[in-house]
């Protein structure tokens, strides 16, 4: 009854919907393109069987994605891979991740017709869905179609456990969908907690696939070059920031005085210079909003869409900024490998933190604000291997980089152990292909 509810409701806000993806299609243009794969037309895919399909909703579980879909490869060679996300910018990581023969597209609007259509074109062998995408109608159909759902690298923060056990409906809805995943593969043991606790039935833990990621060695190097082209000084990185929470660290930033000295052979220089900041926002569709808020409030500011290489031109542009906007996607390993302190986004406001393990794959030392909970057993087990600084607010960030950066010897062993903590962790990916091949015949 519940199903049927909601499947009413969403087909009554479908012109809603479409109003926001027109008007979210202002600032990001993919949102106004490939409209009827949303449907589930699939007009320029050819008939496919036994396709293995993962759903990856946007950058972050498309990128988790990537190693998986390079086993499930090796396990299932006759089967032609395809996947499927929700946003422009997962769409973009993935042709830009994936090899050209993994097909592409957006996930068609969690309507029963919809999703039908899309099946019947692509017959998929099984479905294997990111994190935690609980979409009832998506998984009903799939059931009604006899494809093996799983539910991997799962997570469950306990805020989003009490969301969905609030209201009966929800919890009916959860329950349901949880039901019909032939398997569910979580992340850690309390989050495998919390989802049998929405019903989820054959749990597994298997930790976390991000751990698995391979480094981009061509935006390392790039990145090192960033770095060369800076003569000794330092950089303070804002990874993945979200909701203004730029400016608070920038402000931050300008209140700390008598930085310490960089590296430079030219002692003047070196003295004068406070740490370069490197502002990378979470979404693209934010670039020029920060880009003109920083520089409204009296920043320096330069971007990295105005250079291609370390040139000349670069290291001016560089030399005379307070701020670098990495208005760019795809380069997130290039601006850590430049950078000698890596302070976490989504943490400074109460949005559960962005992902810190690519920072501590590449060695280096780690601040994070107090909103963890998206990432909180990462967190825990980088505090436990003491490759990370927690703090509580923007200026008490800011304060930790001044101390780092008085101390080398430090920021290098937070580094070497936030490294070693990234690699202890390894290996979920091989666990998730063994459970999935023993449950597909």
């Amino acid at each position: 009854m519940w199903r049927f509810l909601y499947s009413v409701l969403f087909h009554l806000a479908m012109p809603l919907v479409l109003i926001r993806l027109w008007w979210r299609g202002r600032s990001e243009r993919g949102y106004r393109k490939n409209i009827g794969e949303r449907f589930g037309f699939a007009g320029d895919l050819p008939a496919k069987q036994n396709v293995v399909w993962i759903h990856a909703v946007s950058v972050g579980e498309v990128r988790a994605a990537a190693p998986l879909i390079g086993k499930l490869r090796i396990a299932f060679p006759q089967n032609p891979v395809m996947l499927t996300c929700m946003t422009p910018t997962g769409r973009r990581t993935a042709r830009e991740l994936l090899p050209d023969d993994v097909d592409v597209r957006y996930v068609p609007y969690d309507l029963p017709w919809a999703l039908a259509r899309f099946i019947r074109r692509t017959r998929p062998r099984m479905l294997i869905v990111m994190e935690t995408e609980l979409w009832p109608n998506l998984i009903a159909v799939c059931h009604a179609h006899a494809v093996p759902a799983f539910l991997v690298n799962a997570r469950l923060s306990a805020k989003s456990q009490q969301g969905y056990l609030k209201f009966a409906a929800i919890r009916s809805l959860a329950r349901d969908t949880m039901q019909s995943f032939t398997a569910v593969v979580a992340q850690s043991e309390h989050d495998a907690t919390r989802l049998k606790s929405l019903g989820a039935r054959d749990v597994h833990v298997t930790g976390n696939m991000k751990f698995d990621l391979a480094l981009d060695d061509a935006a390392v190097a790039r990145g090192l070059g960033w770095q060369a082209a800076l003569n000794g000084r330092r950089v303070i990185l804002l990874a993945s920031t979200r909701d203004n929470e730029e400016l608070s660290l920038a402000r931050a930033f300008r209140q700390v005085s008598d930085w310490p000295a960089g590296h430079a052979k030219d002692s003047a220089t070196r003295f004068k210079q406070r740490p370069l900041l490197v502002v990378v926002p979470r979404h693209p569709t934010r670039f020029d909003h920060v880009f003109a808020q920083l520089q409204n409030d009296g920043f320096v500011v330069t971007r990295r869409r105005l250079f291609d290489d370390v040139a000349e031109t670069t290291k001016a542009e560089l030399a005379g900024a307070d701020i670098l906007l990495g208005d760019s996607m795809g380069e997130m390993h290039a601006y850590y490998a430049m950078c000698d302190i890596a302070i976490i986004g989504g943490s400074f406001q109460p949005l559960g933190g962005q992902n810190l393990i690519e920072a501590a794959a590449l060695g280096k030392a780690i601040i994070m604000g107090p909103s963890t909970y998206n990432f909180s057993e990462a967190v825990q087990l980088a505090t436990a291997a003491n490759a990370i600084v927690s703090v509580t607010s923007a200026r008490a960030a800011m304060a930790a980089a001044k101390t780092l950066l008085a101390d080398p010897d430090r920021v290098r062993q937070l580094g070497t152990n936030a490294q070693t903590f990234a690699q202890a962790h390894g290996g979920a990916t091989d666990r998730t292909i063994a459970i999935i091949e023993s449950k597909i015949k």
